[in-house]
């Protein structure tokens, strides 16, 4: 009984097979065969290799939620170059909620040449390009963002010569921390003093005829300092076309979360739009010469995480790509020969056809002549 049961269960399990074996008389091999198999295997091949250039790549998904972080501090990244000596000019932070925070806080004064040599000069052409490419093509900010700490460093390069010439310009360089609200920071005329009312610049010493604005932003960045992130205003220059001039700079910091395969930090994005003019009274435009960067904090918080395919994603759609070629080229081949054999036995059938027979009395004969017994014979 046992044996004839275990029986019972290989037979139903042998009906239940769905790749039965066919017989090698079924079998035929042809050129035609051979061919579109090779051709399979060539895009095999291909599609292969493309699918795994696929899974190795990594994109950035992006994910928006509200910043619920109030209490903490914002850290200013700052690097600018003023064409004034550093004794008539300083900088400050005043924000919406009329705290004052000091350049003296962490910001240094560096008397240096404005000019640039010509090394320095390529850098920041180079750098303009970078930024003139990255507002035309908004995805190459991905491929930033997946290789920092990766590149080279952005900063300025030092200098290469020894010059002579004396120093006729400030670099104002360093990071503050400021209260997480709207704000600004501006470099103006003038050491700044703290005042009941708000906050003063000492610029009743220094002579209009001394006033040149003119400008480079090597650095500016919110949050934590990546090495390898390009800002919005990394490499501008601004040259000044009147001594009493104003340039500002609107900007919008949004909070950001990067977690890569390379880091993992806590940075600010940020869009700027620039607008300058010249002070005339006179003329009706009222406001103080300097430089004013106007930043406020947006409410949203942007997370950014690299992401890579799963693996038994990647064997799925590669089981997809070797099943569905095989089947594709199976039916084109099977169409292609049932094409090919109606088209041959339509001539055959057209060379077999009898030829009509001329008869005495201008009859056509367009029988065939029987089989007879004497013909056989």
């Amino acid at each position: 009984m046992r044996r004839l049961n275990r029986k019972k269960t290989l037979n139903l399990v042998k009906e239940l097979d769905a790749f039965p074996k066919v017989p090698e008389s079924y079998v035929e091999s042809s050129t035609s065969g051979g061919t579109v198999s090779l051709i399979a295997f060539t895009i095999m091949a291909l599609l292969t290799i493309l699918e795994f250039m696929v899974y190795r790549d990594t994109w950035m998904k992006y994910e928006y939620e509200v910043d619920k972080d109030f209490t903490s501090k914002l850290r200013i990244n700052i690097d600018i170059t003023v064409a004034m000596k550093c004794q008539y000019v300083g900088a400050d932070v005043l924000d919406l909620a009329e705290t004052m925070v000091a350049s003296a806080d962490g910001l240094v004064y560096e008397p240096v040449v404005f000019d640039l040599t010509p090394l320095q000069r390529e850098w920041q052409r180079m750098l303009q390009l970078i930024q003139n490419r990255l507002q035309e093509e908004h995805s190459l900010q991905d491929v930033i963002f997946k290789s920092a700490f990766k590149s080279a460093s952005t900063a300025l390069p030092p200098r290469e010569d020894n010059s002579l010439q004396p120093p006729d310009a400030c670099r104002i360089h360093g990071h503050l921390y400021v209260n997480k609200v709207a704000g600004n920071f501006h470099i103006t005329v003038g050491k700044a003093i703290p005042h009941p009312r708000g906050h003063a610049h000492l610029a009743a010493l220094v002579s209009h005829e001394s006033y040149n604005f003119s400008h480079r932003i090597d650095h500016l960045s919110f949050g934590e300092l990546i090495p390898g992130i390009i800002n919005p205003l990394d490499g501008t220059e601004k040259i000044a076309s009147d001594h009493n001039q104003m340039f500002q700079y609107f900007i919008t910091v949004v909070p950001t979360k990067l977690y890569t395969y390379k880091i993992s930090a806590e940075t600010h994005q940020f869009s700027v739009t620039e607008r300058e003019r010249v002070i005339n009274h006179a003329a009706g435009s009222h406001g103080v010469s300097g430089i004013f960067m106007k930043y406020d904090i947006s409410s949203l918080m942007v997370t950014v995480t690299e992401e890579h395919m799963p693996f038994w994603q990647f064997l799925v759609r590669l089981c997809g790509i070797i099943g569905g070629i095989f089947s594709t080229t199976g039916i084109l081949h099977g169409i292609g020969r049932f094409i090919v054999e109606i088209i041959c036995c339509r001539f055959k059938l057209g060379s077999h056809k009898s030829t009509p027979v001329q008869l005495p009395d201008g009859h056509i004969n367009n029988h065939l002549p029987l089989i007879t017994d004497n013909s056989m014979h």
